[in-house]
């Protein structure tokens, strides 16, 4: 069974989201993801400074069974980004909600969170 944390929001594309500040939210994808990946051996992120728009690509992850796109579930602007995947993009295997996470944004709105899974939500998507 995949892990679910109880304090994130999630999409059906398989991300998470930590709100970090009313602002600012922290982006990765979900353990399910990466268990349905496989071992991950490279990672394309945004720069820094770079608009996002939710439900759009905002990079990719590369595993040794495919590459799939990462989703920005907000809209905002990257204000940082997980350099430690470039060197070990494996992180997000061994810890998706923690070393593994992606990027930053600071979204724009505050209904940018609205449409957001609640972990029991996801749990039942992902069942």
């Amino acid at each position: 069974m995949s892990e679910v944390q109880a304090n994130l929001l999630y999409t059906k594309e398989h991300e998470w989201v930590q709100k970090l500040s009313e602002t600012v939210v922290r982006v990765g994808i979900t353990d399910f993801a990466q268990d349905q990946l496989g071992d991950i051996v490279f990672v394309e992120l945004p720069k820094i400074g770079t608009a996002v728009t939710a439900d759009e690509s905002i990079g990719s992850v590369e595993s040794v069974k495919t590459v799939s796109d990462i989703f920005s579930p907000v809209s905002g602007k990257v204000t940082a980004v997980n350099s430690a995947l470039e060197g070990s993009p494996e992180l997000v295997n061994s810890a998706p909600f923690g070393e593994g996470w992606m990027v930053e944004v600071e979204v724009s709105g505050a209904d940018a969170l609205e449409g957001l899974l609640t972990a029991a939500e996801y749990e039942a998507y992902i069942g």
